[in-house]
């Protein structure tokens, strides 16, 4: 955190976790997982990771396609600086506009400071508006005090905020006094403090006990490895095919589809292999006599060696 002259090391933690209960969809009848493949929507075919690329929809349903380059050519901020624009009053903060929320620890070096800081924004009962590189992307957020800790609360942008539109709520419609009297008393019957250990998620607490006994009776399905796709060994196939073509095209200076990159390219370069097989096959034939060829002359010289020098003697 920056502020002022003043730079204060810290450690973001994440404050939040969800406890919400997660279903797998399964098959019912083996307990299968369920799965999804990504496919094409104009020619149906599956399409690897390698070929997907990112697309913006434009209002009139035209898609623009973006390349790796045009996000590159994006603004993008990579400092993990928290740097402090202004202390604002914290009923100006709607908390609709609170994101998610992050605990702030301090290095040792910087316990002074962070001190110093957590007392100012306590005493001034002020939020400090800062702005934050999150995952690349800078974005607005807080800083206030909770429980002896500052908590780094990011923002939506203010046009993330949906206006409420109700034709049922524009009429000049407003309770009489009488029944504003009553709706008082009755607030005043139910107020109290607030207490998070009060209220308990029931629904949680039923799915995880539901599960239990099902697990003691022995309502258990025993679920087989799921078979390898053969459209994953293909996906990867093509891709090796691709990353040879390539290379291949760097080393001669050609382009990649001259190579046959193309999985049409490769289909066509697997028919044609039978072909070079047969000449391969002819030429190892040939070089196979020629060297029985050889082999038979030079014993017959070895032979006529032996003889004449048996002879000599």
């Amino acid at each position: 955190m920056s502020f002022g002259l003043v730079n204060v090391p810290v450690r973001l933690f994440s404050a939040t976790e969800n406890h919400d209960v997660q279903f797998r969809q399964v098959h019912e009848k083996d307990g299968g997982r369920i799965k999804y493949q990504r496919v094409c929507s104009i020619d149906g075919e599956e399409v690897p990771y390698s070929d997907i690329a990112k697309g913006y929809e434009a209002p009139d349903g035209q898609m623009v396609v973006l390349t790796d380059e045009d996000l590159k050519s994006l603004p993008t901020r990579s400092t993990k600086e928290i740097s402090i624009e202004k202390f604002v009053p914290s009923e100006q903060i709607d908390p609709l506009l609170f994101d998610k929320s992050y605990y702030l620890e301090p290095d040792k070096t910087g316990l002074k400071p962070y001190v110093l800081l957590r007392d100012a924004l306590e005493k001034a009962d002020r939020m400090a508006l800062v702005t934050v590189s999150v995952r690349t992307r800078m974005t607005l957020a807080v800083l206030r005090v909770r429980d002896g800790v500052i908590v780094l609360q990011t923002l939506l942008w203010a046009d993330e905020v949906r206006t409420p539109e109700f034709e049922s709520l524009s009429e000049e419609t407003h309770a009489t006094a009488k029944e504003l009297a009553m709706a008082s008393s009755l607030v005043d019957s139910l107020s109290g403090d607030y207490e998070p250990d009060e209220f308990e998620d029931d629904y949680a607490e039923a799915v995880t006990q539901l599960v239990a006994t099902k697990i003691e009776g022995g309502e258990l399905t025993e679920t087989p490895e799921a078979k390898g796709e053969e459209t994953e060994v293909v996906d990867l196939l093509a891709a090796l095919q691709r990353s040879v073509d390539k290379a291949k095209a760097a080393r001669t200076g050609g382009s990649p589809s001259d190579s046959g990159s193309s999985d049409e390219g490769a289909a066509k370069k697997t028919a044609s292999k039978p072909a070079p097989k047969t000449t391969a096959k002819k030429a190892t034939t040939k070089t196979a006599a020629k060297k029985a060829t050889a082999k038979k002359t030079t014993a017959k010289k070895s032979t006529t060696k032996k003889a004449a020098t048996k002879k000599a003697s």
